[in-house]
C-alpha cells in the first residue's frame, strides 16, 4: 500500500442544490464551460492531478503546496472576471480546502486524514474563498504574495482532533476606496466612501465607523469585502465618528437622516437600495418614509423600531450606567470596561476580536460623543413610520443577540408592510467573518436585490 505527503485540494460550488433547482441544465451547462475554460486548464498549469470529480465537487492532488494555493486563488480571481454580468442568483462559486497530509494510494484513487480534512475545510470556506490548514500555511511563509488570516482552532466532523485553520487573503476585486468630503446644512463636515464595482449600495452610517480603519478591522472588514463584491458600495461616518467632525452640537433621529441626504445627494445617486444595521435600521426607514421614490429595496440587520431605553424600565436603567462607563472608561485600556462591551458585541469573538472593538472604540469617536450617541439611539422611536414604508423590504436578526433582542427586529418587520424576516444564527450582535450568519447573510442580500 503506497503513501505519501501530498497537498490535496477539495474543492465544490456554493449553493449547487439551490442553482440546480432554479435551472438544472443551465448550471450543468455553465459549470462545464468553468471547468474547460479556467479550473482544469489552471490545474494542469500549477501541476495539479485530478483524482476525481463529484457533481459539483473536485479533489485534485499537488505535490507543493504553493502551486495549490496559486492554482486556487487563480481559479477564484478568474471566477470573479466571468461572473460580471451574471445574475448573482444565477452565479457560479467554489469553496476550496487545501491541507498538507499523509495519504493512501489504491488504484489512482486516494484517501486518509489528508483528504478528509481538504474537504471538512472546504465546507467551511466561503462562496468564493479559500480556507487551509495550519501544515498548509507553514509552507507558504514568505513564498506568495498574499497573506492567510488566522481563524483559530476548528472542529471539524468526524475529524478526531480540532484542525487550526487560515483563510487565503487575496482580492478578486478592487478594494481600493475613495474617500471624498461634503459639508451638511449646518455645516458639519461628513466622509463618504465609495468602493467596489457593480450597481449601488448605501449604507447608512452607525455608531463606531470609520472609513479607513473598518477595512483593517476583522469587526467589519468581511462585510464590507462581500458588500462590495457586486456592487459600488457607498458609505460614511456618521457626525460625530471616524473621519467626520467629531465636535458637533446636534445628534439626533433627524440630523441623521438629514446627514444621509446629503451624503447621496452630493454623490449624485438616484435610485438605490439601502442598507441599515443596527441603529442606522431606524435612519433607514425614516429616509425610506421621506423617499419611498428613491429607493428600489430596503435592507434591515440587528435593527429595531423602538430605543433600548423605552422598552423597559430595567432596559433604561441599564443604559443609564451604561452611558455614565462611556463618559469614564471609554476606550480606555481597563479589560472590565472592554469586556463588558465585546461580551454585548461580539460575545463569540476571540480575544483578538475583543482587542481590535477595544481600538475600534477609541479611534471612532471621543467618550462623550459616545455616551451622547448612545442616550439618543436609546430614545429612538419610528414605530408610526413603519405602516408608511413602500419599499421592498428584508429584516435580518441573530437569533441570541445580546445587545438587540430579536423580538426588537421581528416586531420592526411586523410593522413593515410585506417586509420578509430571517432569523439568522448566532449570538454576535456585530457577526464575524467565519460565524453561520455570515454567509448567510450575502446570500440573503444577493438574493433579494435580484427580485
Amino acid at each position: 500500500m503506497e503513501r505519501r505527503l501530498a497537498a490535496i485540494l477539495a474543492a465544490d460550488v456554493a449553493g449547487y442544490s439551490r442553482l440546480m433547482g432554479m435551472d438544472e441544465e443551465g448550471t450543468l451547462v455553465q459549470l462545464k464551460g468553468h471547468r474547460q475554460a479556467l479550473v482544469d486548464p489552471q490545474i494542469e498549469e500549477h501541476r495539479g492531478r485530478i483524482v476525481k470529480t463529484t457533481g459539483d465537487g473536485l479533489l485534485v492532488e499537488f505535490a507543493s503546496v504553493v502551486d495549490a494555493v496559486r492554482c486556487a486563488v487563480e481559479v477564484q480571481r478568474g471566477m470573479s472576471e466571468r461572473n460580471v454580468g451574471v445574475s448573482v442568483d444565477k452565479r457560479i462559486e467554489f469553496r476550496f480546502g487545501i491541507h498538507l497530509g499523509d495519504i493512501i494510494i489504491v488504484d489512482d484513487d486516494i484517501y486518509g486524514d489528508g483528504v478528509n480534512i481538504a474537504a471538512r475545510l472546504e465546507g467551511i470556506a466561503e462562496p468564493g474563498g479559500i480556507c487551509i490548514s495550519r501544515q498548509a500555511q507553514d509552507h507558504l511563509l514568505e513564498k506568495l504574495s498574499f497573506t492567510c488570516e488566522k481563524l483559530g482552532l476548528r472542529n471539524l466532523k468526524n475529524i478526531a482532533k480540532p484542525v487550526e485553520v487560515y483563510s487565503v487573503n487575496f482580492s478578486s476585486v478592487s478594494m481600493t476606496q475613495e474617500i471624498k468630503y461634503c459639508r451638511a446644512s449646518d455645516g458639519v463636515r461628513l466622509a463618504y466612501a465609495t468602493v467596489g464595482q457593480g450597481p449601488p449600495l448605501v449604507k447608512s452610517a452607525n455608531w463606531m465607523n470609520h472609513l479607513e480603519y473598518d477595512w483593517e478591522s476583522p469587526i467589519w472588514h468581511h462585510l464590507l469585502e462581500g458588500l462590495a463584491r457586486n456592487h459600488t458600495l457607498v458609505r460614511y461616518d456618521a457626525r460625530g465618528n471616524g473621519l467626520s467632525d467629531w465636535d458637533v452640537d446636534e445628534l439626533s433621529l433627524d440630523v441623521w437622516v438629514s446627514d444621509l441626504e446629503t451624503v447621496v445627494d452630493a454623490i449624485g445617486i438616484k435610485r438605490f437600495p439601502l442598507l441599515g444595521v443596527s441603529q442606522g435600521c431606524a435612519i433607514s426607514i425614516a429616509y425610506a418614509v421621506r423617499h419611498p421614490e428613491r429607493l428600489s429595496h430596503l435592507i434591515l440587520y440587528g435593527g429595531f423600531a423602538l430605543g433600548g431605553s423605552k422598552r423597559s424600565p430595567a432596559e433604561q436603567e441599564k443604559r443609564k450606567a451604561m452611558g455614565t462607563l462611556m463618559r469614564l472608561g471609554w476606550g480606555m485600556d481597563d479589560p472590565t470596561f472592554r469586556q463588558m462591551f465585546a461580551s454585548l458585541f461580539i460575545p463569540e469573538g476571540t480575544k483578538e476580536q475583543a482587542d481590535w472593538f477595544n481600538d475600534l472604540q477609541r479611534k471612532t469617536t471621543s467618550p462623550e460623543i459616545a455616551a451622547r450617541y448612545f442616550e439618543v439611539v436609546g430614545d429612538f422611536d419610528v414605530r408610526e413610520l413603519l405602516p408608511r414604508v413602500q419599499v421592498p423590504t428584508l429584516v435580518m436578526h441573530s437569533r441570541g443577540d445580546l445587545l438587540v433582542p430579536i423580538d426588537a427586529g421581528r416586531q420592526m418587520a411586523a410593522g413593515i408592510p410585506g417586509a420578509r424576516f430571517i432569523a439568522l444564527p448566532g449570538r454576535n450582535h456585530l457577526f464575524l467573518k467565519h460565524d453561520p450568519a455570515a454567509a448567510r447573510f450575502s446570500e440573503e442580500i444577493n438574493l433579494f436585490l435580484t427580485k
